[in-house]
């Protein structure tokens, strides 16, 4: 895969308000994307989630989100630095956990990676939303917004 620099990204602040995500811009707060999917998250995935956290108990619901947040984080380390061609070494349990699903993603996602535009970048639809996404360019042949999502199981087709 080839970099090209080809747009300049803007810079951002990321903040808190009301509890809810959101990106400075151009002195302007934006609502994140991430945002914006859970105000309009339908009752049925509402409902769905409080179910598994009534499954598991608070504790253990607790738990699990944050050690997939932490193994998440882990994996996009590696492919953002797969990605850099740099390279990334963890030998803790969670760090060889996700070098197992970043691999993954490297074999059965990142083969049709032709162009690199920008990795970690902010985009904005003015004065509407902003965010923060993984990579930017073309793959598959196509103009492409990729963002890496771990899971602990595979997803049905129509969910992605």
């Amino acid at each position: 895969m080839k970099w090209n620099k080809k747009y300049t990204y803007p810079t951002s602040v990321r903040s808190l308000i009301n509890g809810k995500r959101h990106y400075s811009i151009d002195n302007r707060k934006l609502p994140s994307v991430t945002t914006i999917l859970s105000a309009t998250q339908s009752d049925e995935k509402r409902q769905s989630l409080a179910n598994w956290r009534a499954r598991e108990g608070a504790t253990r619901a607790n738990k699990i989100m944050n050690e997939a947040a932490v193994r998440g984080t882990s994996m996009h380390t590696y492919l953002e630095a797969y990605v850099k061609g740099t390279g990334h070494l963890d030998l803790t349990q969670t760090g060889l956990q996700a070098n197992t699903m970043a691999q993954q993603i490297i074999e059965k996602g990142l083969g049709d990676l032709e162009e690199v535009w920008g990795q970690e970048v902010t985009l904005y639809y003015p004065d509407l939303y902003a965010g923060a996404t993984d990579l930017v360019g073309i793959y598959n042949g196509a103009e492409s917004i990729v963002d890496y999502k771990q899971t602990n199981k595979p997803k049905r087709r129509e969910w992605i």
